[in-house]
Parts: C-alpha cells; sequence; structure tokens
C-alpha cells in the first residue's frame, strides 16, 4: 500500500526528479489547458482540485513514515495548489502561464502565514502551505482579469 502512496505524491514519478516541485506545477498546467481549452467545466475543475487535495493530505501523512517530514518527493502539494491557481479563471495560456509564476514565487518565498501552515501535522502541514500559495495566487489573478490588465 506504501508504494500506491508514493506514486501518487510523487505525481507519477515526478517527485524523483530535481526541481520536481515547479516540474509538477508546470506539468499541471499542461493538463488543465490540454483538458479544458476547449471546454472550460467548472464543476469538473472544482472536483479535481478536491480530490487531488484530499488524496494528497491522506498519502502525504503516509509516506511521512518513510521519507521524512515534508520530502522533496511529495509534489502532489504542488499540483494541488497550481489547480487552486487556476480555479475560476479562463482557459487562457496568458493567465495560466503568470499563475505558474504567481505560485512557485508564493510557494518558494513563503510570505504571508503560509511558512506557518508547515507546523500543521502529517499531511495537512505538506498540502496547507500550498493550497495557501495557490490561494494568494487565485486571488491576485481574479483581480488581473477583472481588471482587464491583459
Amino acid at each position: 500500500m506504501i508504494s500506491l502512496h508514493k506514486i501518487i505524491c510523487s505525481c507519477f514519478g515526478i517527485g524523483y526528479i530535481k526541481g520536481g516541485g515547479t516540474i509538477a506545477a508546470l506539468a499541471c498546467c499542461i493538463i488543465w489547458y490540454s483538458i479544458l481549452k476547449d471546454n472550460s467545466n467548472i464543476f469538473i475543475t472544482i472536483v479535481a482540485t478536491l480530490l487531488i487535495t484530499v488524496i494528497g493530505i491522506w498519502s502525504a501523512g503516509k509516506v511521512e513514515t518513510v521519507w521524512g517530514e515534508d520530502s522533496s518527493k511529495v509534489v502532489i502539494d504542488e499540483a494541488a495548489g497550481m489547480c487552486v491557481s487556476l480555479l475560476f479563471l479562463p482557459v487562457q495560456l496568458k493567465y495560466i502561464i503568470t499563475a505558474l509564476v504567481l505560485f512557485r514565487f508564493f510557494d518558494i518565498v513563503k510570505p504571508l502565514y503560509i511558512r506557518n501552515l508547515e507546523k500543521l501535522p502529517r499531511g495537512w502541514g505538506v498540502m496547507a502551505d500550498d493550497l495557501l500559495s495557490g490561494i494568494y495566487s487565485n486571488l491576485i489573478l481574479q483581480v488581473i482579469v477583472l481588471s482587464n490588465l491583459f
């Protein structure tokens, strides 16, 4: 069973690659755009984001006993955070690329209480900081979209 959690948490092995967090976020963007570019469905995006998040919390908690606390191999948190960054936005490359840049900024720098969320126990701590990074990214992008800045 732990092997399944490793596959899930590493996003099918991406977590084993150097820079896996960025690669997982980029892969999420590519999949998001490929699936939704012609037919954006808010229900599907919400359900997918929730499923990735719940499964990520569960699996990250399981692999912590093997890989240690918040291992760099765990990149499902980046996938979940990236999905949150993209929710309720037009599926256009300019917004997806901007979301990726903003999300990685917040995820790496961890300002505005993001770092504090890492202290939560087990899978919650692994996932929560990326989810908040995604929320901040999304809020900035909502302002950009509503303001017609580009």
